[in-house]
């Protein structure tokens, strides 16, 4: 244990040193855990001021999303901590047990961790009303923290395999994704109106709850008798079945081949092929459409612009919502925003590979053909999209004839992201982390580049597209159908100025997105 909890604590001084980007990153990090297990404790401890039943109701959710909470936590950062994936401790000279219990003291080390055990004992100062509900508080609240940790671990060595392959990447993006946009569901029951009472609301999730081990836990400490410690002696037997099962997963996962390393199939070729131009500008079409077919990485920005619009088209739906064809235009255009934010840096998914891109380019023209496959793969898939929303957008709205309206304003959107996106891809590029999660969205040290990339990168388009997107949601429908030729200039004169600025200063461009990741 003890070997386990020094390495921890070594990984995260190695990943440290002689890098100022990331000592600014854990120092902000302490400082947040810090803040986090303040507040969190002192939430929770304030808690004792409602009725008995409503701080049970409210003890027993919070103890169940904490422990939902860690087990999601952990397999969105899958490949950024060393310490979760078993196949990196397949060579320790250990013992299966040895190695669970090793893996269970570097799962506890960090400040995250130790957040998480004060808040936790927050619910002892808001939940127990005796000598006896603090001393079974303060068993509960370590046996919480196992369970947590017990299940985030079970499963993540369970799906380490699945997670090292591009499938399970895939879902691992798109369970990103999904996690952030859970964040939203409050305000869209906010704008949408509660469907009842909050407070019974409450009392139904703390009933069907109730007998979940985390509800069990927060009962002991209000209960602090006979009944708690039952109910503690059924927590404590969870989590040992779940340390079995763990370690039934290790076991496996140890002897489990990689698949990630294993050949692939055959290759093939694709059936649109047959349809696209010849040349070089054929050929980078068809490479893009297998990214975005193949690659999680440009993959997952597809899901996000489409989940993005959905989710703001239902939330303008509201009472004192948009109303008439402005609630069909905007999540058409916002879709359209969303998937133009892909052209802000179109070289970052190549990496080291752009450097035969750069050696095969003689002349500027060669590099805006390049970026004309790329917008033209593009808008191979978002056009489609784009008329899909815009269609929903207006059934929803009741009125279908608006979707045509929102149809090309949104077409004309993607043609301005585009070309803002052929500029900021020159100016600002930077390298696309190999292993696609929650948190990485760019290498170490580019993060603030990333920003200003995609920051640009809207800011440009909502301004340039504002001439043809504000008159058309103020009324003046018929300007829709300049929006696409509009689009268009934009996305050709874009095309032309960034592959003016690229063609110069191609080595740099190269250099920018193959940093290590």
């Amino acid at each position: 244990m003890r070997l386990f909890v020094r390495l921890k604590l070594r990984l995260i001084r190695g990943n440290l040193r002689g890098d100022t980007i990331k000592q600014l990153g854990f120092v902000f990090s302490v400082i947040g855990a810090v803040v986090a297990a303040v507040a969190g404790f002192l939430l929770f401890s304030l808690v004792r001021l409602a009725p008995a039943d409503v701080a049970l109701d409210i003890g027993i959710v919070a103890f169940t999303l904490f422990t939902i909470g860690w087990i999601l936590v952990p397999l969105l950062a899958f490949g950024l901590d060393e310490t979760l994936d078993p196949s990196r401790l397949s060579l320790f000279p250990l013992t299966t047990r040895q190695l669970a219990i090793g893996m269970f003291a570097a799962s506890a080390t960090g400040p995250w961790p130790l957040a998480s055990l004060i808040v936790l004992a927050g619910g002892v100062v808001g939940l127990a009303s005796g000598l006896g509900g603090v001393l079974l508080g303060l068993v509960a609240v370590v046996l919480q923290f196992a369970l947590c940790l017990v299940a985030s671990r079970a499963l993540t060595t369970a799906l380490s395999g699945a997670l090292r392959s591009r499938r399970g990447r895939d879902l691992l993006a798109v369970a990103a994704v999904f996690v952030v946009l859970l964040f939203q569901l409050p305000n869209l029951l906010l704008n949408r109106g509660l469907p009842g009472d909050p407070r019974k609301l409450l009392e139904s999730a703390g009933s069907a709850l109730r007998w979940t081990p985390p509800g069990l836990a927060a009962h002991a400490i209000a209960d602090g008798g006979l009944i708690g410690v039952a109910e503690l002696i059924v927590v404590a037997m969870v989590v040992v079945v779940l340390a079995w099962l763990w370690i039934a997963a290790l076991q496996r996962a140890l002897v489990t081949p990689d698949s990630s390393n294993q050949s692939g199939g055959s290759v093939r070729r694709s059936r649109i092929a047959r349809f696209l131009p010849g040349g070089m500008l054929g050929a980078v079409v068809a490479k893009e459409l297998k990214y975005a077919r193949r690659e999680p990485r440009g993959r997952i920005s597809w899901f996000t612009a489409i989940a993005v619009s959905g989710i703001i088209m239902f939330s303008l739906r509201g009472p004192g919502g948009w109303q008439g064809p402005a609630f069909a235009i905007a999540p058409a255009c916002l879709a359209a925003l969303m998937i133009g934010l892909q052209a802000a840096n179109v070289f970052g998914i190549d990496g080291r590979s752009l450097w035969m891109n750069a050696v095969a380019f003689s002349t500027d023209r060669d590099l805006r053909t390049d970026l004309a496959g790329r917008h033209l793969a593009i808008a191979i898939i978002a056009v489609p999209l784009l008329t899909v929303v815009s269609v929903v957008a207006a059934l929803v709205a009741g009125n279908l004839p608006w979707a045509l309206v929102a149809a090309l304003t949104a077409w004309g959107v993607l043609g301005v992201a585009l070309g803002v996106g052929s500029v900021t891809s020159v100016i600002l590029p930077y390298t696309f982390p190999d292993r696609l999660n929650a948190f990485s969205g760019a290498a170490p040290g580019q993060g603030g580049q990333a920003f200003l990339a995609s920051f640009g990168a809207m800011l440009g388009t909502s301004m340039i597209a504002l001439p043809v997107v504000l008159p058309v949601l103020l009324g003046a429908y018929w300007l829709c159908v300049l929006a696409v030729p509009y689009g268009l200039l934009i996305a050709w004169a874009g095309r032309r100025l960034g592959a003016s600025i690229g063609f110069n200063r191609m080595p740099d461009l190269v250099a920018a997105v193959s940093r290590p990741t």
